[in-house]
């Protein structure tokens, strides 16, 4: 079965990599969903997972695997590299929305995307500020509680 692509935030495939409580809701979407991410979500991941091992949230084994399970997420991904159109989205978001820099980037990679079509397209995430933003956007949102 062909999975239907959606936009993940880097705050949904954290789960995905290491266990959290929200990682039983990140993997059933992974099993409905292809990954399409921002040109940045790598390194966001990544410096999520250095986080929670320095934090002492996940162990040293943990790390290894969260970052194994990242590489093998990321050989599958499509990824939306910057532009100075994304740029422009994400600044008029930053007017629009209560976001940080980064959120707002990750919306305008969402709508650069779906060429600003998002209706009947979905975004991921767990965090709730991008949730509401993206759904006001006209995003269909699965979001992590």
């Amino acid at each position: 079965m062909k999975k239907t692509p959606a936009f993940w935030d880097s705050s949904a495939l954290v789960p995905l990599c290491a266990n959290q409580r929200t990682s039983p809701q990140a993997q059933l979407c992974y099993r409905r969903f292809s990954v399409v991410v921002w040109w940045s979500s790598l390194v966001e991941v990544r410096s999520a997972i250095s986080r929670l091992h320095r934090n002492q949230q996940i162990t040293d084994r943990d790390r290894q695997g969260a970052a194994t399970r990242l590489r093998l997420i990321c050989t599958g991904w499509r990824e939306v590299i910057p532009d100075d159109k994304l740029r422009d989205l994400a600044g008029d978001a930053l007017d629009k929305h209560p976001l940080s820099a980064a959120d707002a980037l990750q919306l305008a990679a969402a709508l650069t995307w779906c060429q600003q079509r998002p209706s009947k397209r979905t975004f991921i995430t767990a965090d709730r500020r991008l949730a509401e933003a993206a759904r006001f956007t006209g995003f269909s949102v699965l979001a992590f509680p």
